[in-house]
Order: C-alpha cells, then structure tokens, then sequence
C-alpha cells in the first residue's frame, strides 16, 4: 500500500517539484509557489462543489433548527424532515465532505514532499525525462531556508487560513421569525471555534515543521481566499 501511495501520488508530485525547480532557475521557493498554483487548478472543480455546499448548508442551519426543536423527542420524524428539507433545496449533506475526502490523498502526499522530499537524497525517485539538478537549493528568493520552521511564514499562514474561513463562515444567518436561531446552535459554535483554532493550529505546526510545508499552505490559502471571492461575487450576481 506504501509502494503504491508513493508510485500515485507521492512521486508524481516530487517530479513536478523538481520539473519546476529546473524552470524557476533553481529556486525551491518559486517551485514550491508553482507546484501550489498548478494543484489548485486541478483541484479547482472538487473545491469549488465543497466551497458552494458549505454556504448552502450554513444558510439551511437556522431551518434545521427549526426542526430539531420541532421534532425534539421523535427522532425519527426529525430525520424525515431533514432529509425532505434537503430533498427541496437539492443540497446534498455529504457534498461538502466528500471532495475534501477525495483531496486527502493529495494533502498527505504533498506533505510528506516538503517534509521528508527537501532533500538532495531523494532525487532518485525522479523520472528519467526530468533533469536532476544534482543539490536543491533550498531557498526562497535567498530570503528563507525551507528545510527549516520559519516564524514569519507561519504567522502570515495562520493570518491567511482566518481570512479564508471567515470569508467562508460570512455573517450569521437569522431565521426570521426566531432571530436567536441560528445564531445558538451548534453549527454556529463550531464555526467561531474553527475560526480561531484553525488558525492556531496552522502557526503551531508552522513553527515545527519546514517552511517549504508552510509555504504550500500559504499559497495555498490565498488561492483558496481568490477563488472564494470569485465564487461569492459570482453567486450573488
């Protein structure tokens, strides 16, 4: 199973790593910045399905209270509801969860490149049709070492993974006729605690693990804030 995570997933990524290095006149970090654009643009149209069912599912939270406290103690009645108030909003509850399952092949796989592949050692898993460099160096624009926790990049990482999940959580939403629904629930206390944990998790581990790693995330909330705010503008256009 290893042998054949590497063979998939592992190895094609460390290729396209070095197939960028080799371009971005052996700058580990201009890679890394590319490497970073290229997987969010093939994994555009399974973030782009989670991103629209999270909305649509947070803007359904004051509705679905409505029926928990509707149907408290009938269970089963209460899923029946659910599941028909779903049925008419064509809004699949597992939507959201299921391309974020599909992208976690890809997540460990570029983990383990910058956390174990920033290594001259590793250049033997390249592909015979990509040039080998001989020695990486691991650097971004001679400004950061890579291989090593850099503090600025974590902090910066963890700024940009609260600008995207507050651009995602947006403002609360309020059922009308029971404005405090929706606002006391336990989607909503979820959301403010991944909003600051999300964060504080992103800087912990940006502080012990290579900056190449923290660069990836980086990048790759930015991309992630962008596509949002396209998304968004073009939802309520």
């Amino acid at each position: 199973m290893a042998q054949l995570f590497t063979t998939l997933f592992y190895q094609p990524l460390f290729n396209l790593l070095i197939f960028f290095y080799n371009l971005t006149w052996h700058d580990l970090g201009l890679a890394i910045i590319a490497l970073t654009i290229l997987v969010k643009i093939v994994l555009w149209p399974l973030s782009r399905q989670s991103t629209l069912a999270q909305k649509k599912l947070q803007a359904l939270q004051p509705r679905l209270e409505e029926i928990k406290k509707k149907y408290k103690d009938k269970r089963e009645q209460q899923a029946k509801a659910m599941m028909e108030l779903y049925r008419q909003e064509k809004i699949n509850p597992l939507s959201s969860c299921l391309p974020l399952l599909i992208q976690l092949p890809v997540f460990i796989a570029v983990f383990q490149v910058f956390s174990s592949g920033l290594k001259s050692a590793n250049l033997n898993l390249l592909y015979p049709f990509i040039a080998n460099p001989g020695s990486l160096n691991s650097s971004l624009l001679g400004l950061f070492d890579l291989t090593k926790p850099n503090i600025i990049l974590a902090v910066l990482a963890g700024i940009s993974q609260y600008w995207q999940t507050k651009m995602l959580i947006g403002k609360k939403v309020k059922n009308p006729q029971n404005p405090k629904l929706g606002e006391a629930n336990l989607a909503a206390i979820m959301n403010k605690q991944m909003l600051y944990f999300m964060p504080f998790l992103v800087v912990f581990f940006g502080l012990s693990l290579p900056s190449g790693l923290t660069l990836y995330w980086l990048v790759f909330n930015l991309l992630t804030i962008l596509q949002q705010f396209y998304l968004f503008k073009e939802k309520s256009a």
